[in-house]
């Protein structure tokens, strides 16, 4: 018999909203997290707005003097870890060795701790030695998030940080798919954190020519995927997880099911460091594969939850990804696009995009693209403008595209 994989548990710690409740009130509303930056001062660069976290409390979860020794994304990412623990009811002290050993923690993260890192060569070439990290090596090391968030459950599964740019959660989630269905694990603490709001990230960023400098006056307006005027993605951070469980076993313990992660397709397009092939086609397969795993087919399909980074040709060339992976059922389809409120949270995003699916599941509303004002005429698929919508959804695609040519899809699926 196939091992089903549901969710039972999720957190989130988003630019809109800390907490799921304060999330998904603030994407059904529609409310932007952009802002201006407030980590560092960037009254000398045209980059001066990103999707920060704010009000945020890095020393509840980090003691005061263990803080200069971690980035930023270890907070946020135990802050989401708890939530989604507490919600499946599972409490890990209480759990026996056996269990802990078949409990994994697999995180996707684009930059991982790249913003301590950058510190401690900001210390370095300063001269200032003795305001250095003991851990500035390990704790620059990307495996490091995953081995911190185990250690702080006792969890004792396969401790795994994914890597793959803007793809990382959603890898992230498929490969805790395939572990559970294998029969290697029954539980995976599983999702995304990044924290890449520093000020060589965005310089970096920059000399790239792909984020916003037109909306320093107005930042809620910055991020608009879709939109006939957008010029560049907004930079955020953030933090989204799961407990993802094997379906027998949560039955078992009278947990309550959020969704079935039902199918999961990457590939690859071997093409260039960061630019997309206009025609689509595999990020049409990445999805395509998903849908074949999940046993559906496209006029199965209620709702696509969109990469849309807000850039001129990523924005585009998604937008034909879809027509090839669902024909015509493209056009009938809801596709609404998670960044236009929280920006882009780089390797969490595809973890953003499935707590907003589930979140658009379980209200049975979708949240709503954001600052799409003049649709632009490429772009010519529903994408739920600056209203939500009322849909039941069962079955849903989350679509991820990555630099380095990479495709990623899930297929969540309300579980029966």
């Amino acid at each position: 018999m196939k091992r089903r994989v549901v969710v039972t548990g999720m957190g989130a710690v988003s630019p809109n909203g800390i907490g799921r409740e304060a999330f998904a009130d603030a994407i059904l509303a529609g409310r932007s997290g952009v802002g201006r930056i407030t980590h560092f001062d960037p009254s000398e660069i045209p980059v001066q707005i990103a999707g920060e976290v704010r009000g945020f409390d890095e020393l509840a979860w980090v003691e005061k003097r263990e803080r200069k020794h971690v980035s930023r994304v270890l907070p946020l990412a135990l802050a989401a870890a708890s939530e989604a623990l507490a919600q499946a009811g599972v409490e890990v002290t209480s759990l026996p060795l056996a269990e802990r050993r078949r409990f994994g923690v697999i995180l996707g993260s684009g930059g991982g701790s790249q913003e301590f890192t950058e510190e401690q060569y900001r210390l370095f070439f300063h001269k200032e030695y003795r305001r250095m990290s003991l851990f500035c090596v390990p704790t620059g090391v990307m495996g490091t998030l995953s081995s911190d968030v185990s250690i702080r459950f006792g969890l004792r599964g396969p401790s795994h940080v994914i890597t793959t740019g803007c793809t990382s959660s959603t890898d992230a989630i498929g490969y805790s798919m395939r572990e559970i269905q294998s029969g290697r694990a029954d539980t995976i603490l599983a999702g995304g954190a990044d924290a890449p709001i520093a000020l060589g990230i965005v310089k970096g960023f920059i000399l790239m020519k792909i984020l916003t400098d037109s909306w320093n006056q107005d930042p809620s307006k910055g991020s608009r995927p879709f939109s006939v005027d957008r010029d560049g993605f907004v930079l955020a951070e953030g933090a989204w997880m799961f407990v993802l469980e094997e379906y027998e076993h949560a039955r078992a313990r009278g947990a309550s099911v959020l969704a079935e992660v039902a199918g999961y397709g990457s590939t690859c397009e071997a093409f260039h460091r960061v630019r997309l092939k206009e025609c689509g086609e595999e990020p049409a397969r990445a999805i395509a594969i998903a849908m074949q795993q999940a046993g559906i087919v496209p006029q199965d399909v209620d709702y696509v939850n969109l990469h849309g980074t807000s850039t001129q040709l990523n924005d585009r060339i998604e937008t034909q990804a879809l027509k090839l992976a669902l024909g015509e059922r493209a056009r009938a389809v809801p596709m609404s696009a998670l960044k236009s409120q929280v920006g882009h949270p780089q390797g969490a995003c595809g973890a953003a995009g499935v707590a907003a699916t589930i979140v658009a599941m379980q209200h049975g509303q979708i949240p709503p693209t954001v600052n799409l004002e003049n649709q632009d005429p490429e772009c010519d698929l529903d994408y739920v403008p600056d209203i939500g919508r009322k849909k039941s959804i069962e079955h849903a695609v989350c679509n991820c595209i990555a630099f380095g040519s990479k495709n990623s899809a899930l297929v969540l699926g309300r579980c029966a």
